[in-house]
């Protein structure tokens, strides 16, 4: 079995700067790529479990995240840390305008159904894994799919402080 740290993406890897999409927009958040190299060092897989409701809102398509993610990845090597092992998105919202992603669907975080998607996938102890992430429902995400640990991101704490306090 192989334990992972799911990570939420925008305002967690990336710095947030709303319905973020387009490659030229990518910044992340000082000193991440070290701590992602650092904890894939530490024999951990990285998930990135991110909710989009940009596509339901119209704002971008699915290819569009996906390119980002293909981007993020790039950006990641380049700078000499290590890629995302894989990305699930929940593109879903029910304030969405755009058909089939304007529905109220199991998948949105606070949802563990991503978690547990990727955890088949990967084959992934939740217990021995953990969630990062920035926003309440990130955290209530991790409790739900009974992983060893949540950790919020904050203005004070960063993935480092992850890295050095619990892993």
């Amino acid at each position: 079995m192989n334990k992972c740290v799911f990570l939420d993406r925008d305002g967690t890897i990336n710095v947030d700067k709303g319905y973020l999409y387009l490659p030229s927009d990518l910044e992340f958040i000082s000193g991440v790529p070290e701590a992602l190299k650092t904890i894939k060092n530490k024999g951990f897989l990285l998930i990135v479990i991110t909710n989009q409701s940009g596509v339901a809102r119209g704002k971008y398509t699915i290819s569009d995240i996906d390119v980002f993610h293909n981007e993020i990845n790039r950006q990641l090597i380049a700078l000499g840390s290590v890629p995302i092992d894989a990305y699930y998105t929940c593109p879903h919202h029910i304030l969405g305008t755009i058909s089939p992603y304007n529905i109220e669907c199991n998948c949105r975080k606070p949802s563990p159904t991503l978690v547990f998607k990727a955890a088949s996938d990967h084959f992934i102890d939740l217990k021995a894994s953990y969630m990062i992430g920035d926003k309440d429902s990130d955290i209530e995400l991790g409790r739900q799919a009974h992983l060893k640990s949540a950790f919020k991101v904050t203005d004070r704490k960063t993935i480092m402080d992850f890295v050095n306090e619990i892993i």
